[in-house]
């Protein structure tokens, strides 16, 4: 018993002058500091293809942003992004005063970091013409050596060759931004059509930030274009998202991917393998919405059944959504529940009435048109 007392005491007094070393007069309040982790965005593969979850579209003080470089790679990191991209304005650098300016001083600023934090950093840039034509994203380009600063109507062609002379991968950025100031711009215009002839537009953006621009995924659908989602984001992404919230996420694309690579990233674009995702809504094409929600969303056989006084059966079933997606489906043939709400990674119960094969239902919470929603049929 002495010998456990006495080995207490030293136990004590080794705490006591251990905290004696380190008190120097500071109080540490580190359990009121912002936990450093990563969250997990999960969704599942589509067809063998990996789901990465990219934003191509965003600024920092070497443009019109207001946060310097490494900022939106620590966001990217919190936030489970696999891809980022800084596209700083060519033409309009209003910070030049303060920062020196350079296309790509972003890119050469933040990619050891993002390199330190499993972040690819794809190098971009945006053509900002006067509207219209718009604004336009090119991806993947090499340098900023010969792009066009000069914003005069008679060199947007330039402009444009500029980057596809570099092999970029070009997209129409928010293409409504300006419909209720400049009439007409809103429209699939002559120059617009010109680049889609040419084979110089790739892609458009059909989502940026928190605005949906209806007639874009249309124009997308009808002419095989890639259809991107992205934040366009100036200022902190929660000072804009409502990120605290569940289930609340910056604009992105979902790009279905060979690998975590730029070349199968690079590669899906041009094959148009993606689908805008902002929140509780996705935007895409049919087919690549059709894979993705039965990649996520799974029917169990019936576990249950009974009958009411008239002799009528109703079967039980749990249908279950394994991603951090969310789809909301309202009943549009059969006999069976109404409405589903199926929320990130959870499940629920739906009745079906006997002798039915299946239930159709409408997935609300996505578009494959700007007036249209994706329809399943799920079998019983």
């Amino acid at each position: 018993m002495k010998k456990i007392a006495l080995l207490l005491a030293l136990t004590g007094l080794c705490t006591h002058l251990s905290q004696a070393q380190t008190d120097n007069g500071v109080m540490r309040l580190d359990e009121f500091r912002y936990t450093k982790k990563r969250n997990i965005i999960t969704i599942p593969d589509v067809n063998g293809m990996k789901v990465l979850k990219c934003d191509f579209h965003m600024h920092t003080v070497f443009t019109d942003g207001h946060v310097w470089p490494n900022v939106r790679v620590q966001e990217a990191w919190k936030e489970g992004l696999d891809v980022i991209s800084f596209t700083e304005h060519v033409e309009y650098t209003p910070h030049q005063a303060d920062v020196k300016p350079g296309n790509l001083r972003s890119y050469e600023l933040a990619k050891n970091m993002a390199n330190e934090n499993n972040i690819l950093l794809i190098k971009g840039t945006e053509i900002t013409r006067n509207t219209p034509p718009g604004h336009f994203n090119a991806l993947f380009i090499d340098n900023d050596k010969n792009l066009v600063a000069d914003r005069a109507n008679e060199l947007d062609e330039q402009a444009i060759q500029a980057v596809i002379d570099q092999n970029a991968f070009v997209f129409w950025n928010h293409p409504g931004w300006k419909a209720t100031q400049i009439e007409g711009s809103y429209e699939w215009i002559p120059f617009v059509e010109k680049m889609y002839q040419e084979k110089k537009l790739h892609g458009i953006e059909v989502v940026n930030g928190l605005g949906f621009h209806k007639k874009a995924l249309d124009w997308a659908l009808d002419r095989n274009l890639t259809i991107i989602g992205n934040t366009d984001i100036h200022n902190l992404i929660a000072h804009e998202y409502a990120i605290e919230r569940e289930g609340v996420h910056r604009t992105m694309t979902l790009v279905m991917a060979e690998d975590r690579s730029d070349t199968a990233i690079r590669e899906a674009l041009a094959q148009g393998r993606t689908i805008a995702w902002s929140s509780n809504y996705l935007f895409g094409k049919e087919e690549h919405i059709r894979d993705l929600f039965h990649a996520c969303v799974s029917l169990g056989s019936a576990y249950h059944s009974k009958k009411n006084a008239q002799g009528a059966g109703t079967n039980y079933y749990e249908i279950s959504n394994q991603s951090d997606l969310y789809f909301e489906l309202h009943l549009k043939e059969g006999k069976g529940t109404k409405k589903v709400t199926l929320f990130p990674s959870s499940s629920q119960i739906i009745t079906a009435e006997e002798g039915q094969s299946e239930l159709t239902y409408d997935v609300v919470s996505t578009y494959i048109r700007s007036d249209k929603h994706l329809e399943v049929k799920l079998s019983l």
